[in-house]
């Protein structure tokens, strides 16, 4: 396991934009975006293979959110445009290494963040 620390989340209007950063206190094989909304189900939101350079993301996001990692250090980030209220929630980072199993399943990551608020109004 690896300590993650998610920052940038915050309140925008909808179409703003907004990128949270995910700092791991060691190198990790996979990564993702998971976000839990009051009432809704945990949903992965995107993720990201880095040996195979593999991103995947759910369909809601497509075309609005980006993961990338940056190559130098330890971190990850979802940069988000286009955002709605549907979008509101509180945002978790996740990380593993060894095997990749479902990138959308959280059993597939072994590490998680605090969590970070997203909050869209119309």
């Amino acid at each position: 396991q690896v300590h993650l620390v998610e920052s940038g989340g915050g309140s925008v209007q909808a179409g703003g934009s907004l990128r949270l950063s995910c700092t791991a206190s060691g190198y990790t094989s996979y990564w993702a975006w998971f976000r839990l909304a009051p009432g809704k189900a945990r949903e992965a939101v995107a993720g990201k293979d880095v040996r195979s350079g593999t991103t995947y993301y759910v369909d809601s996001v497509k075309g609005r959110f980006v993961i990338s990692k940056d190559n130098t250090k330890t971190a990850a980030y979802l940069q988000m445009h286009s955002l709605s209220p549907e979008d509101t929630a509180m945002y978790y980072c996740a990380a593993g290494r060894g095997h990749f199993g479902n990138w959308d399943r959280a059993s597939s990551y072994d590490s998680w963040g605090q969590g970070t608020q997203v909050t869209v109004s119309s």
